[in-house]
């Protein structure tokens, strides 16, 4: 799989002024440093320690973090013991603890892997963030373009917002994907369901259920975080108003995955209808056309009984043209009756 960050970034560790000649001092798969002069790469843990002690504003993001690169982050950075427990385990919900003067917010956004979402943990200092997460993380790219190009935050405070912020948008074009995709499916169904309509169904469903049990609780993560009832460092009234401008994308964001598990409910509900549907039509057809033949069968049956005094009346050729224009006869009625009905 290509990795977005490697295709959107031009800079590459191995050039980079700010990293080591010999071994790196963080091993993750791409370590990226935001600052005030912009966007580098695999920073020394000397540059780091200048800018914690100078109370500089930087933004660390690690992608793929090693054990021993949480261990380095949490020996610089001075992280709580429970901070470095959670940096280290994923697949936890999404939350917010705080612990003295930094605190630890995870959130999810939306990835390209299978399961199409993306845990990021984010602990936020003073003047310093940093971000790790394990899978490709679609909404980074386009963030740190716009950074390059000279929108670069102000301090940590905005700098998580900008994260939680494109993770939360990252969603809207997955689920719109997915919507255009069920319209599609559901015109499809309509002309001729099949098999296929229902197994395609039920991926984008159960992706949809994965989605719907992190957007719920990350929900009331935001709520906490715009209603300033979580002690962030140096959070204040105007911080709070660009939390509150995430709280509504993530209302919005509920809002839409609710509709579309409502639409792929309803898309379900007509591909049933429209299988019973053609096997009702089946039935039909098959029981009109026994109910045509029954009482020719039984013309045929009982005069095919083979008893001498009924074969010594038959043995005449306008016998036979009675019994044959008697059995087209009762097929003519048979077909008329169930026109005039609207059977057929």
């Amino acid at each position: 799989m290509t990795d977005p960050l490697h295709v959107t970034m031009q800079h590459a560790a191995a050039g980079d002024a700010d990293a080591d000649d010999g071994e790196k001092y963080l091993q993750g798969r791409h370590v990226t440093l935001v600052t005030a002069e912009g966007v580098t790469h695999h920073p020394p843990r000397e540059r780091l320690e200048r800018m914690r002690d100078d109370h500089t504003f930087f933004w660390l993001d690690v992608h793929e973090p090693l054990p021993s690169d949480v261990a380095n982050l949490a020996d610089v950075m001075h992280l709580h013991p429970l901070v470095l427990e959670d940096l280290a385990e994923f697949g936890q919900r999404p939350k917010v603890d705080t612990y003295g003067d930094h605190a630890l917010v995870v959130a999810f956004g939306a990835a390209t892997d299978e399961d199409q979402l993306v845990e990021v943990h984010s602990v936020v200092g003073p003047t310093w963030l940093i971000t790790l997460h394990r899978d490709d993380c679609v909404a980074f790219p386009p963030l740190y373009r716009r950074i390059e190009r000279g929108a670069r935050p102000a301090g940590p405070l905005q700098a998580l917002y900008r994260v939680l912020d494109a993770l939360t948008d990252s969603f809207f074009p997955l689920l719109e994907a997915w919507d255009e995709r069920v319209d599609e499916i559901q015109n499809e169904i309509f002309a001729e369901p099949r098999d296929e309509h229902m197994r395609e169904v039920f991926a984008v469903k159960r992706r949809l259920i994965g989605v719907r049990r992190v957007v719920s609780p990350q929900r009331d993560v935001f709520a906490q975080l715009a209603a300033g009832t979580v002690d962030l460092p140096a959070l204040d009234q105007d911080s709070r108003r660009y939390f509150r401008d995430v709280y509504d994308h993530m209302i919005r964001l509920a809002d839409m995955v609710d509709t579309q598990r409502d639409l792929l409910t309803g898309v379900i509900d007509v591909y049933l209808g429209m299988v019973g549907n053609r096997r009702d039509q089946v039935m039909k057809q098959l029981t009109l056309i026994a109910t045509i033949f029954m009482p020719l069968t039984f013309i045929t049956g009982f005069f095919g009984q083979n008893f001498g005094w009924m074969e010594a009346g038959i043995g005449s050729w306008w016998a036979f043209a009675v019994a044959s224009l008697a059995q087209l006869g009762v097929l003519v009625g048979a077909v008329l009756t169930f026109r005039r009905r609207g059977w057929m």
